[in-house]
């Protein structure tokens, strides 16, 4: 599981973050794994904002969550993982332990096997069009799981459900200088588009399995072509516009009319995934414009992006 050469971050980015570094991941090893004690710990910068991610040997890698929230996530990957894993057409994590609190760090965590790939950034996609079908290909797979009996996604629920938070966001925006930390936005521009997404018509069908965060970070490539998706905390069942994220902060304008058709997404559906697309970025721009570099960037290509589409109508 690789990353771009961007600046990434290894330091805390949230309140009331643990202290999480070599020693006790080893600690933490060596106490509930012993079997894997001899292996070297060694930190991994990512844009993950979730998990503080270590190496361990060649094979693995140690995953602590930064925050109580990610701390559920760990059983949520450890339950479903192993059952979503035949049935999508990439790779995804395999979880080869599953760790208590411990030498004083406060939640679960876990162990994965190592996945090989880079991270694809925004702008830079290598094979485009390819990539917006193999998209297609996991979210249309995904989406034929069985959901019956799945936990409810993060981003499963009607859009107005993150209103409060956007609108809070954008408030933030304007209220912080541009110039400081490269915030320029155009805020009256930013909320009428997510005024014009709160009136979509809300999903009326059967609840499908989504990723719900199919942000760059959670994606691996190898030659330009998807190889894995990862970080699958805030995945279950739900409404499907949310995995459609990933036509606004990955896939180059001209070929998201085709990532769209292969998915079928009607009118309602894309415009509900443009507006969580949009309330990501805002959210996270303003929350990670200093911790994060990795993460603003993607927040305003995102923004400008649908920003683009709702000027022209799109």
């Amino acid at each position: 599981m690789q990353t771009s050469n961007e600046s990434l971050t290894c330091g805390k980015l949230h309140e009331g973050e643990p202290d999480i570094d070599v020693p006790l991941v080893r600690e933490l090893i060596a106490a509930q794994f012993p079997r894997w004690s001899h292996l070297p710990v060694e930190p991994f910068a990512s844009s993950g904002t979730v998990n503080s991610v270590f190496r361990l040997g060649d094979d693995m890698t140690v995953r602590l969550p930064r925050t109580a929230g990610g701390a559920e996530d760990v059983a949520m990957e450890s339950r479903w993982l192993p059952w979503l894993a035949p049935r999508v057409p990439v790779a995804v994590p395999s979880v080869l332990g599953r760790g208590e609190p411990g030498q004083g760090y406060p939640w679960a965590w876990s162990v994965h096997r190592w996945l090989d790939g880079e991270n694809p950034v925004a702008g830079a996609v290598t094979a485009p069009r390819a990539l917006a079908e193999d998209l297609a290909a996991f979210v249309t797979a995904l989406r034929r799981a069985d959901a019956t009996g799945g936990p409810a996604a993060y981003r499963g629920g009607p859009l107005a459900a993150d209103d409060d938070e956007t609108r809070a966001a954008i408030a933030d925006l304007r209220s912080m200088p541009a110039d400081a930390v490269d915030l320029d936005v155009d805020c009256d521009a930013a909320t009428a588009a997510w005024d014009a997404a709160l009136r979509a018509p809300a999903w009326d069908g059967p609840p499908v399995w989504v990723h719900s965060d199919l942000m760059p970070g959670n994606l691996l490539v190898r030659d330009g072509r998807l190889s894995a998706v990862i970080d699958f905390g805030t995945a279950g069942v739900g409404d499907p516009a949310c995995d459609l994220i990933v036509a606004w902060n990955l896939l180059p304008a001209d070929v998201r009319e085709s990532f769209r058709a292969a998915l079928g997404a009607d009118d309602a559906t894309w415009a509900r995934g443009r507006g969580w697309a949009l309330s990501m970025a805002l959210i996270q721009l303003p929350y990670y414009a200093v911790t994060n570099p990795v993460l603003a960037a993607n927040a305003r290509h995102v923004i400008r992006e649908v920003l683009a589409d709702h000027a022209c109508g799109t």
